[in-house]
């Protein structure tokens, strides 16, 4: 089993939930998250959007306030049965939150050894 977690923009929620279930993975936990990317800030923009008190709502906008606060973000987890199913599930996000602008989100894949369902006690394969 795999679990595919991908921290995306909160404004691809709606397409992101959507197009898990038009691809047969309908199963997914969204949640909110504040986090923050790594990527640089020219100083003298942010100082300039932020003395004119005008940010725009924005990848450009997130940029320039990233380095003084976290930014709203949605984090998606899907766990799946094989590396196949893990694949589409990446290509899927992918497609969908794809802008090419910083912040566009990352997409992490971990092993799931072992699962067992609450309500049977079976272990999940």
């Amino acid at each position: 089993m795999k679990e595919v977690m991908a921290f995306l923009r909160t404004n691809k929620v709606n397409d992101t939930k959507r197009a898990l279930a038009e691809a047969g993975f309908p199963s997914f936990t969204c949640r909110r998250v504040l986090g923050r990317g790594r990527k640089s800030v020219d100083p003298l923009l942010a100082h300039l959007a932020l003395e004119s008190g005008e940010l725009p709502a924005n990848a450009q906008g997130e940029s320039l306030t990233e380095h003084m606060r976290l930014i709203p973000k949605r984090f998606f987890t899907v766990v799946v049965t094989d590396q196949q199913a893990a694949d589409e599930v990446i290509q899927t996000i992918i497609r969908v939150n794809q802008t090419g602008s910083p912040g566009d989100g990352k997409i992490f894949v971990i092993d799931i050894p072992e699962a067992y369902r609450v309500r049977t006690g079976d272990r999940v394969l």
